[in-house]
């Protein structure tokens, strides 16, 4: 089985962003030492854990406690540091196995990017890190391995990700606090719309305007679709058909948005005087259209996350059961 052989941007992008919001604080702190404890050279390195024949170090454990310390701000768990360093292990190993290609290249872009964020360039991330005793590898091994393992769960698992449309909407109405339901807010009409008018001269007396207003109903009653009706009103006088406009339903407010439902697709809304004339709207379409809710996004992106969390932590369970784990 062989899934995408690079990472993408946004997969990067999501990687970077989570990553650089925890270390943030730490980079801001760090950033106003003068001088600190820079990182050790690996000298004494001492086997704790293999995981499948690939070993972890007493120095593995110390360089990932070092920068959950920077993180947290508290002292990490050995074991727990130790837990995350197997699965991480895992993770990589499966990415061999599922032929995942993640080059150093990907791994930089995203620790740039990274650093980016923190309003640092690389090197500084690096200084940074260094400070407090860490060393980049440390950092980029994480990086590489959250990479590897977002391709195998997305790629393994891809049905569990197409979220059904009524499936986000019944999620988002179940978090709905105001009083429209989240159906009206993403589904709506585009009307294609020919504004007619029947011009009257300025000062004109009330019969004229009258009689144009009937000449308006005359055309009115006539028209049955664009197509024809338009010709027919541009032979009238002093009738001036204008360039179409759209108009989202979003964007009408309630009681034209019920006149334009009304008068139906081929018809004529009826006449309104304006300072211009006599003006009518010929409606020559109306398309259902999809709108872009923000409480969609944010539910399909909460929804994303559940789902990968339990996908990553059912398949991590299965590659644990796998493993040769053999404990030092």
């Amino acid at each position: 089985m062989v899934l995408r052989a690079r990472t993408t941007t946004s997969a990067r992008a999501t990687i970077g962003a989570r990553l650089a919001t925890t270390l943030g604080a730490a980079a801001i702190a760090l950033g106003c030492l003068i001088a600190g404890p820079s990182v050790r050279p690996a000298a004494a390195q001492n086997v704790v854990v293999m995981v499948n024949g690939t070993p972890i170090t007493s120095y593995d454990i110390e360089q990932r406690a070092r920068l959950q310390q920077l993180v947290s701000h508290k002292s990490a768990d050995r074991n727990t540091i130790l837990e995350e360093l197997i699965d991480e292990h895992l993770k990589i190993q499966a990415g061999s196995r599922y032929k995942v290609g993640i080059d150093d290249g990907d791994v930089n872009s995203s620790y740039r990017d990274m650093a980016s964020r923190m309003n640092l360039s690389p090197d500084q991330l690096t200084a940074t890190l260094g400070r407090g005793g860490v060393s980049d590898r440390t950092l980029k091994s994480k990086i590489r391995a959250d990479l590897v393992w977002q391709q195998i769960v997305r790629g393994k698992f891809q049905s569990s990700f197409q979220f059904r449309d009524k499936d986000i909407i019944a999620a988002a109405e179940s978090k709905r606090k105001d009083d429209q339901p989240i159906a009206a807010k993403i589904s709506g009409y585009e009307y294609v719309l020919r504004p007619i008018l029947f011009v009257v001269p300025q000062g004109a007396s009330a019969s004229v305007v009258e009689a144009k207003r009937r000449q308006a109903e005359a055309l009115r009653a006539r028209f049955e679709d664009c197509e024809r009706g338009l010709p027919l009103a541009r032979q009238l006088r002093n009738v001036a058909v204008r360039s179409q406009i759209l108009k989202n339903s979003t964007e009408l407010p309630d009681p034209l948005r019920d006149m334009l439902d009304r008068t139906g697709v081929g018809k004529l809304t009826g006449p309104e005087t304006t300072p211009n004339g006599i003006q009518m709207f010929a409606v020559c379409a109306r398309h259902e259209v999809k709108l872009d809710d923000p409480a969609l996004k944010k539910v399909r992106q909460e929804m994303f996350v559940e789902t990968f969390e339990e996908r990553s932590k059912q398949f991590l369970k299965e590659l644990r059961s796998q493993a040769m784990i053999e404990r030092k």
